[in-house]
Order: C-alpha cells, then structure tokens, then sequence
C-alpha cells in the first residue's frame, strides 16, 4: 500500500507556530518520519516548534535544491515503500510560489494520494486584507530585474487591469523593494490602488491599501522588507 503526500504549511515568519497551526495538521506531522523539505536545518527547528520531543534522528530528510537534478521519483521513494511523507514549505504553503510542484506532480501522475493542509499564504492574506478584487486575481511571482523589460511587465498589468480588472499581486526581492515601487509609482495611472502588504504575521505587520496617487505623496521605505504587492481598480 502506498503512502500518502502531505503538504506541510510553515509560518511566514519565526515563532509560536503551534498558535496557528490546525490541530489536524499538527497531528499529522508529528506522525510523519519522511520529509521533503526545502532547507533541513529550518525544518528541523520547525518540528522541533511544533513539539520539544519530536524524534529528529529518527526522520528523514530530502532536500529539494534548485541548483541540483534530482528526480522528482527519488523524493517519493518512501511513499512506494509504504512510508507517508511530508512536503514542507520553507515558508507558507508548499508548491504555492514555492518549490515542490513537481514532487506534487509526480505523485499525481504515479497515483500517491495528495493531502493539503490550509496553513498561512502572504499571497491570499494579502488580497483578504486589501480591499481589491478577490474574484479575478493573479500571482505573479518576481517581476523582471532588468529595467526595461519590468517597466514593460508593468505597462502589460496596468493594460489587464484597465481591461479585465483582474487583481495583480507580485514581489521581489527585499533589496529591490524600492526600485520596484519607484517603477509601479511611476508607471500606474492616479487612480488605481495599490497595497503594500510588509512583514505579514510579524509584530511589524502592516497591510495598507492607498491610490497611486496617495503613495506618490509619502513612499515607504521598504529595502529589506518582507513585501508582497497587489495592483488593481
């Protein structure tokens, strides 16, 4: 009998997960001894979180590494032996803008069963809190580094916006916050509404929803921030 594919969700930043985790969820993880995690050592403190007493060196970790080729078979190898196994963000869902889509993939295809468990997505929390549309929306992930092919993936939102008023949500990386609100400031029309959602679930949370027009008055500064952005009417 093959085992099951759990997905894990993480917390989006340090502390109590055991606050927020499901009691189901919890449940399951602390049963689990396979694991495909993202980064061994921050999923071994977050088990660790969940219970003092967890047996670490009795688990088995898989790392899934974007610089390295491994198969997507290999990682559910225990799950064909019987063995229930563990997918784990290193932060907020797994496979949501996180690796691991492949592993889910694969045990689609090969007939292991999936189980999600709902935890924390600065995704969905950002659009719940912003005001904008809920009912069209798209992630969008990083938006291009170079200058003119972002400033042209703008122009390509702003134009979908304008048409179909789907919500757009993006980021980047916190070094290059500024830069990329700098472009959208410049780029979006008065009167569209952008938020800013920043360190969600941290006590410096802060999740605001203002005209383009309005931010252009008194920008934030947002260099190595936790950020996540929505765009829309």
């Amino acid at each position: 009998m093959k085992g099951k594919l759990f997905l894990i969700p993480c917390g989006l930043s340090e502390g109590n997960h055991v606050d927020w985790i499901a009691p189901s969820t919890l449940q399951t993880a602390l049963e689990l001894r396979y694991f495909i995690v993202e980064n061994e050592r921050s999923a071994r403190r977050f088990l660790r979180s969940l219970s003092s007493s967890f047996p670490i060196d009795d688990s088995h970790f898989a790392v899934i590494d974007k610089h390295q080729s491994v198969s997507a078979a290999s990682f559910l190898q225990p799950c064909l032996n019987g063995h229930s196994v563990g997918l784990i963000s290193e932060a907020g869902c797994p496979a949501i803008a996180d690796p691991g889509e492949e592993v889910v993939a694969h045990a689609q295809k090969i007939g292991i069963a999936v189980k999600p468990f709902v935890g924390p997505s600065s995704i969905l929390l950002t659009l719940m809190a912003s005001g904008l549309n809920g009912e069209n929306f798209a992630f969008l992930g990083y938006l291009p580094i170079e200058k003119g092919q972002r400033s042209a993936r703008i122009n390509g939102l702003i134009q979908t916006i304008s048409s179909i008023k789907q919500t757009q949500l993006f980021m980047d990386t916190p070094f290059r916050n500024n830069t990329l609100l700098g472009d959208v400031l410049t780029s979006a029309p008065v009167h569209f509404r952008l938020t800013i959602a920043k360190n969600i679930t941290t006590s410096s949370e802060s999740i605001l929803t203002k005209t383009i027009g309005e931010w252009r008055q008194n920008p934030p500064d947002l260099h190595k921030q936790l950020v996540m952005f929505a765009l829309g009417l």
